[in-house]
């Protein structure tokens, strides 16, 4: 599992995760404890999955001036 810690864009972090499919990872939403949301991933390497969940929310337009964690849970 890993989390994505971000006060905003919650809605849109879930949506772009749940929607990557490629390269062997894919992300379901499982849990929102506070302002992080916890999500279960097809990954082998729970730290490589987080650094992808990263990668992909930096690329949105609003995703590049967005404050947030992304961890191996």
């Amino acid at each position: 599992m890993i989390s994505i810690a971000s006060a905003m864009q919650q809605d849109a972090i879930k949506d772009l995760l749940e929607a990557y499919n490629e390269e062997g990872i894919s992300f379901t939403f499982k849990e929102k404890q506070g302002i992080k949301l916890i999500f279960e991933t097809t990954a082998a390497d729970k730290a490589e999955a987080a650094k992808k969940a990263k990668e992909l929310i930096k690329a949105e337009p609003w995703g590049s001036v967005l404050f947030f964690q992304a961890a191996a849970v």
